[in-house]
């Protein structure tokens, strides 16, 4: 090669490299000028938006605790609900957003701003709950609109579901949204802002096993709040669940038994102290209050007259009338006022003082024993046996009975009613006793006051010869998996101020009162089962000699209540039973039928309920 050529050749490498290099720079500078713009022109922004593109932590809500009946009948479920939420830090302008939502999904914008209001700021990153179960149509529409919505997301969260409507609904209760005073008392570890907890019945009062421990999600979000990986999952652990002892299909005959009626009903297990039903009316429908209750339906709740919200078996105090009979029977026979073999002669009124007492049977009932006395509720003998035993002594052997204080049923706001006393009144109303007033006493009337369930407890006791029993309504408490965790067994409370003899007397008076020819329940009387009770009428309103009008022509508010309690079978009881009908007018027609029809349902199959494992 020529030496012209070598240097052709060379000249045209440096060419090329120069080329080469030239591209080399201006590629850098490009970059370099990318660099500069990325990371001071916009640094700032790019900052900011890379903060929200960030890892988080989703917390998961627990299921509750299941309720079942005694017969592993499922009373209380969850379902899924879809919880509309925000989380302000993702939301960009927050009014605008929630302007947007509240035109798509018809829900008040000032509705959705209170939400946030109630919430401090600090929680910021936090998801705030703007509206719990929404439909699924407004679920439709977010979803469908969720680019236009940032920061706007749903939870699937299970919520709790009554499945038989106001069945029992005084006994299991409702939820209720927590409030920020409650969060900060730190009794609801596993309770956050939006979730709800018991306000009622079992599910207040059971509140720590029922509610499960929150899980969690560690998941990555776009600039959105948008999901986009889920690193770590927890999952929660599930509330335990309740074993009751309540009979669902006894608990859903009462109910049927009272519909159109206000009052209650309360049936026991007299061995045990078990409550098979316990029924109120009017009631509610808990799942009202999922999610929060309107408030049109809260105001027609509260003025109902038949107060739906009061539970009657235990918040509603009554005076017992001729129930409490047997109570004035154990004084006057323990005392030795009256035997087996005493009578007294009842002309159909009894003259104390300057006034003229009468028995409900105006014509008479003649000579009375104290079985027949009690068969029959005769009130002239009960005038006699009070007025022998004294207003004092009447007292100390009802609340010997349980009367006058609360049973210690695991339920809130239980009333412990009233047992008059001499020194009561002298307190109460600065007056002394008089004679007269111990005659109303010992018929159930004057300022005497029980609830149901105390005069269901106080029948169970005479009919399982004498002991009384804290009322239980759940066995056994469970974890998912059905394993025991905890077992509530029964509690005996005390023994009725009663002797074998004495309760021997009473319980023949009560059989005869269904069984006996005369009996004042003898109505009820059913094939084969026989059955022991009293009736009774608490007066409402005195009517005065001379007022004509007929019970039918009164105010129904003014008619008296109808009561009745009994036992059965009579020789060994498997149920005990109390019946209140407000303004019922008479126990053996008003309240009678109503424990006679479930004592029927509840005999034919009380062998395989009894047997049932806890």
């Amino acid at each position: 090669m020529t030496e012209f050529s070598k240097n052709q050749e060379r000249d045209w490498i440096k060419q090329r490299f120069i080329g080469v290099s030239v591209c080399i720079l201006f590629v850098f500078a490009l970059l370099f000028l990318r660099l500069v713009y990325l990371q001071i022109i916009k640094g700032e922004e790019f900052r900011l938006l890379s903060e929200k593109n960030a890892v988080r932590l989703k917390s998961i809500k627990s299921s509750r605790g299941l309720i079942f009946d005694r017969n592993k009948k499922l009373l209380v479920d969850n379902r899924p609900s879809f919880n509309l939420k925000i989380v302000l830090e993702d939301a960009g302008e927050v009014k605008e957003t929630l302007k947007k939502l509240a035109q798509l999904i018809d829900i008040p914008f000032d509705e959705l701003m209170d939400s946030i209001s109630q919430v401090e700021n600090s929680t910021v990153y936090k998801p705030i709950l703007l509206k719990n179960d929404i439909s699924r149509n407004q679920l439709a529409i977010v979803e469908a609109h969720k680019f236009d919505l940032p920061g706007i997301h749903i939870d699937i969260e299970p919520t709790r579901y009554y499945i038989h409507k106001k069945t029992a609904a005084h006994l299991l209760g409702y939820l209720g949204q927590i409030n920020s005073k409650e969060l900060k008392t730190g009794k609801y570890p596993n309770v956050k802002s939006g979730d709800s907890i018991g306000r009622y019945g079992i599910e207040k009062q059971f509140e720590t096993y029922l509610q499960g421990k929150r899980g969690g999600r560690q998941v990555e979000v776009d600039v959105s709040g948008r999901i986009i990986k889920v690193l770590k999952t927890v999952k929660p652990v599930a509330g335990l669940d309740l074993n009751l002892t309540l009979d669902l299909d006894l608990q859903q005959t009462a109910e049927k038994l009272l519909e159109n009626k206000a009052g209650s009903v309360v049936a026991i297990d007299p061995d045990n102290g078990d409550i098979l039903v316990l029924a109120s009316n009017p009631s509610f429908d808990q799942n009202d209050f999922i999610g929060g209750i309107s408030q049109k339906k809260w105001e027609a709740l509260m003025s109902d007259p038949g107060k739906p919200m009061v539970n009657k078996a235990i918040q509603a105090e009554y005076p017992p009338a001729s129930t409490y009979k047997v109570i004035t029977s154990f004084a006057a026979i323990e005392e030795k006022h009256i035997n087996i073999d005493n009578t007294e002669y009842c002309p159909g009124f009894l003259k104390y003082g300057n006034r003229t007492y009468r028995c409900w049977y105006k014509h008479g009932h003649g000579d009375m024993n104290i079985i027949e006395g009690i068969a029959q509720s005769c009130d002239v003998f009960f005038y006699r046996a009070g007025i022998k035993v004294g207003v004092d002594k009447l007292a100390q052997y009802a609340m010997g009975s349980g009367l006058g204080k609360k049973t210690g049923i695991s339920l809130e706001n239980e009333k412990k009613g009233l047992i008059p006393t001499s020194i009561w009144k002298k307190k109460r109303y600065k007056e002394q006793w008089q004679g007269g007033e111990t005659l109303s006493v010992a018929i159930g009337q004057s300022y005497n006051l029980v609830t149901p369930l105390q005069m269901a407890v106080l029948i169970a006791a005479v009919g399982n010869g004498g002991t009384l029993f804290r009322p239980r309504i759940v066995r056994t408490i469970k974890d998912g998996y059905g394993v025991l965790v905890k077992k509530i067994e029964p509690e005996i409370t005390g023994g009725l101020p009663a002797s074998k003899e004495t309760l021997k007397i009473v319980r023949k008076g009560l059989l005869k009162a269904v069984q006996g020819q005369r009996g004042t329940a003898k109505k009820i009387r059913l094939e084969n089962i026989e059955i022991a009770g009293k009736t009774g009428t608490a007066q409402v309103y005195s009517i005065k000699k001379n007022d004509k009008r007929k019970t039918e022509e009164m105010k129904y508010s003014l008619r008296d209540h109808a009561w009745f309690v009994c036992y059965a079978p009579a020789d060994n009881p498997v149920i005990a039973i109390a019946v209140l009908v407000e303004h019922g007018e008479h126990g053996s027609s008003g309240a009678a039928p109503i424990a006679g029809a479930l004592i029927e349902e509840y005999i034919k199959g009380s062998l395989s309920k009894k047997t049932l494992p806890e």
